[in-house]
């Protein structure tokens, strides 16, 4: 534990929904849902709007649309959303060396390792630049929690939204925490809250009053020592800078169950080239593909084959995938399929391209000589059915547009052969409603427009470093460091 609050944790507020507000003028102070469309699908983030309305992260979709009828629906744009991450862990990386990302959104920095704050003015001072910048750079909210250590700094973000900025000062731990409820604790999730319920203890003052050995008792002793030590506000972790994705995956959960086997396998092709491109987006490979498969009955199949060594080919990943799932039986139904590689490396294995190479040549080879064929019926289905996929995927709800005449603008729904596109952009007025034909030629799919026209110049921010309490220079320059 520190005796300055020189841990920062900064949470995006509600990161999805508030970039597709700021992206798309007319849903500016509207509910926005952002997920899975289907009727499978759950929320992934909803904006304040919408959370006033009852939605939340995880809920199915269906029970979203009945508690927000009028909400703006969206399906994520994630290559934005990556976008506006890179810049905001660009920011992050001017304050300290220790960077602790924990998703697109949300992050810990260790302050007193960057020498930018050793005290509670200057770590006040900092959080209070960061959310200025952030919002210059980038157009979006960010809260900020500054503690002792990384809970409380977590905590502190989480009171202080949206929009806010929340500092502990060290020493007032156990009476902040005293009287919020058990569930604000890491490792508290409403199992374990069910079970200290059911014990007596809703409120974290009852932990620590409960005692070590109570609590043991009722968790064991690995959990119950923890959660002991947390209800009285201790956490030594450190901020981490590395945090190795350890596998890299993709999966899509189905409207209807699939039955066509044929189908079956486009999709676990088309997840195996999306996984792919996930794995080359990282810079990384990896030498094991995993096929996930969950039946018509929930039951869920994993199954895995590790190649000879590393590769990032998307015909290596596919055939494994394929070849998986010949081992699978998708009688009565699949719902939900999913692709992923582990065991990741840094670099490729070159033989692999070369038999990746041959396999796609034999492949090519069987089909010209006949080798394959296929029914007219199944093939025209086959057709009609990745038609209608593709249209669908083509123009998602809330994915970007070029209209050659109209300008950019954004997909608010598509069906029956039509799609209705709103032209408008991030720094424009609310725009136009327009509907074309899905195949009209002069409407195209386009890149994201960032979020702000002509950001601000912060290259050099910070400026300056702070002085410690004593007049000296910061902890880099030979002030004592907190344990």
């Amino acid at each position: 534990m520190r005796a300055a609050p020189t841990i920062l944790h900064l949470d995006m507020d509600a990161f999805y929904a508030s970039a597709e507000q700021a992206a798309k003028p007319s849903l500016r102070g509207k509910p926005v849902v952002v997920g899975g469309l289907g009727m499978r699908g759950v929320v992934a983030t909803a904006s304040y709007e919408a959370r006033r309305l009852g939605v939340h992260s995880a809920m199915p979709m269906a029970q979203a649309r009945r508690l927000a009828p009028n909400a703006a629906y969206l399906v994520p744009r994630f290559s934005l959303y990556r976008t506006v991450s890179d810049q905001v862990m660009e920011l992050l990386g001017r304050l300290s060396p220790l960077v602790e990302p924990l998703s697109l959104d949300e992050a810990f920095v260790d302050l007193e390792a960057g020498g930018v704050a050793d005290d509670s003015a200057s770590a006040r001072a900092i959080g209070v630049e960061l959310r200025t910048v952030i919002r210059a750079v980038t157009g979006l909210s960010g809260s900020v929690g500054l503690a002792g250590s990384k809970m409380l700094a977590k905590i502190a973000s989480e009171e202080a939204k949206p929009d806010g900025l929340m500092l502990i000062e060290p020493g007032t731990e156990r009476e902040l925490l005293a009287p919020m409820s058990v569930r604000i604790l890491p490792g508290v999730g409403p199992a374990t809250g069910d079970h200290l319920r059911r014990a007596g203890m809703t409120v974290v003052n009852d932990l620590a009053e409960a005692g070590e050995a109570e609590l043991v008792r009722l968790l064991g002793k690995a959990h119950g020592v923890a959660l002991h030590r947390m209800a009285q506000g201790y956490d030594d972790r450190p901020v981490v800078a590395e945090r190795d994705a350890k596998s890299v995956s993709v999966e899509d959960t189905f409207d209807v169950d699939l039955h066509d086997r044929v189908r079956v396998r486009t999709e676990v092709e088309r997840l195996a080239d999306r996984c792919v491109g996930r794995l080359r987006g990282a810079g990384r490979s990896g030498r094991t593909v995993v096929l996930k498969v969950r039946r018509y009955d929930f039951s869920t199949l994993t199954r895995s084959e590790t190649l000879r060594g590393p590769t990032d080919d998307p015909t290596v990943v596919r055939e494994a995938a394929a070849r998986l799932l010949e081992a699978v039986d998708t009688t009565g139904g699949v719902r939900l399929l999913g692709v992923g590689v582990t065991g990741l490396a840094d670099y490729t294995q070159e033989d692999l391209f070369a038999q990746a190479a041959e396999a796609e040549h034999a492949a090519e080879e069987a089909t010209e000589s006949g080798t394959a064929p296929e029914a007219p019926e199944a093939a025209a289905r086959e057709t009609r059915e990745s038609e209608e996929r593709t249209a669908a995927r083509r123009w998602s709800a809330g994915h970007d547009v070029r209209h050659e005449v109209h300008g950019h603008g954004w997909v608010q729904g598509s069906g029956v052969g039509r799609v209705t596109v709103r032209f408008e952009e991030p720094w424009t007025p609310p725009g136009r409603v327009r509907t074309f034909r899905i195949d009209d030629p002069q409407l195209q799919p386009a890149d994201p427009l960032p979020l702000v026209r002509e950001p601000a110049d912060y290259s050099s921010w910070p400026a300056s470093r702070p002085k410690s309490r004593s007049g000296a220079a910061g902890p880099a320059d030979g002030a004592e460091s907190s344990p």
